[in-house]
């Protein structure tokens, strides 16, 4: 007989407070978010939406709710485009930030 041991879920670095208050980007002028942050902030908003209707979508098809499979199919690859839309973003972020970077002044 072998002993079965549970696998430890994986734990988040950082909560998810703080990474929203990093993300946040609040300027010392107004206290105001950023438009940069808002950007970002609705895109990962997008990402979550797109991915609990996916998971809806596929549910509803599992337990025969759904009468047309094709709209679990819309409900995936709108949730990968978004998925796909904000890595994108991020890459073009990090591109902008290390240009900036090598700027010497």
């Amino acid at each position: 007989m072998t002993n079965l041991q549970s696998i430890t879920p994986i734990q988040a670095l950082q909560s998810s407070r703080n990474v929203a208050d990093t993300m946040a980007g609040i300027s010392a002028a107004g206290g105001q978010p950023s438009m940069f942050s808002q950007i970002f902030e609705s895109m990962v908003n997008n990402v979550k939406e797109t991915e609990a209707a996916k998971n809806e979508a596929y549910y509803a098809l599992a337990t025969g709710q759904l009468d047309n499979p094709a709209e679990a199919t819309i409900a995936a690859t709108q949730a990968s485009l978004a998925s796909d839309l904000l890595i994108q973003m991020r890459n073009r972020a990090l591109d902008a930030y290390s240009e900036l970077m090598r700027i010497s002044l």
